[in-house]
């Protein structure tokens, strides 16, 4: 959810069931923010605030990728 303003582009903004602002997901599950090639943030300077308290290959980071399917390695 995103609480803050931090520029995302309203591209890959999306609205939840009760009208919340999310981040954009693909139909797989992925963040529509997140190049496949890199698995690096393409909005990274503009990364909704939840996004910088993920510290890259903590355990918190590799529990997301995992349980929408994404593998971390």
């Amino acid at each position: 959810m995103l609480i803050t303003d931090t520029g995302v582009p309203k591209e890959l903004i999306e609205k939840d069931q009760w009208g919340g602002e999310i981040m954009k997901r693909l139909d797989d599950g992925w963040c529509a923010a997140v190049d496949r090639d890199t698995l690096m943030c393409t909005i990274y300077e503009n990364r909704p605030w939840i996004c910088r308290e993920f510290e890259m290959a903590s355990y918190e980071c590799e529990t997301e990728r995992r349980d929408n399917g994404i593998d971390p390695h």
